[in-house]
């Protein structure tokens, strides 16, 4: 009786050997990441809903408030979007993780101004006073995910690692 040799294949990848899972990158889905994409995203949604049902005071404040953060959803998802589906692998005449960077950079800044003025106006209004709260939160969430978007753009580009 003889015992050969047989391989098994799995689907467990191993060093330098890449599998493609499918359409949708899991393991970006369940990452840090993500998670605080969908955090902003969710706390964004918040704000702007709170601020657009309830009763206003100074309509242009509240107008700029709402448009900086629909705007800023609307570009967080655009990223979780190209992250989660690995439309950055189509795309490669974009430094993704650097465009992240800047916008995070952007929208921080400007829902930051944004939060502060609804914040001055809200006059004690419950709404108000909740959208702005969920602006701020939002705005400390931006600051992370730009510290994360940082750290892979720039650390990892000046020292030569992969992440």
């Amino acid at each position: 009786m003889s015992h050969g040799v047989t391989v098994v294949r799995t689907t467990v990848s191993s060093p330098g050997v890449s599998v493609e899972a499918g359409l949708v990158d899991r393991g970006y889905a369940r990452s840090c990441s993500a998670l605080l994409k969908l955090a902003q995203m969710v706390c964004l949604l918040i704000a702007f809903l709170s601020v657009r049902y309830s009763l206003w005071t100074d309509y242009s404040a509240y107008c700029y408030f709402e448009v900086v953060t629909i705007c800023d959803l609307i570009m967080i998802f655009i990223f979780y979007v190209v992250y989660v589906f690995k439309i950055y692998r189509s795309l490669t005449c974009l430094s993704w993780p650097l465009a992240e960077l800047l916008h995070y950079a952007i929208g921080t800044i400007l829902l930051l101004i944004a939060s502060i003025v609804a914040t001055s106006k809200s006059y004690g209004v419950a709404g108000l006073v909740a959208g702005a709260s969920f602006g701020f939160l939002a705005t400390f969430l931006c600051v992370l995910s730009m510290w994360l978007s940082y750290k892979i753009s720039c650390i990892t580009q000046t020292t030569g690692a992969t992440a």
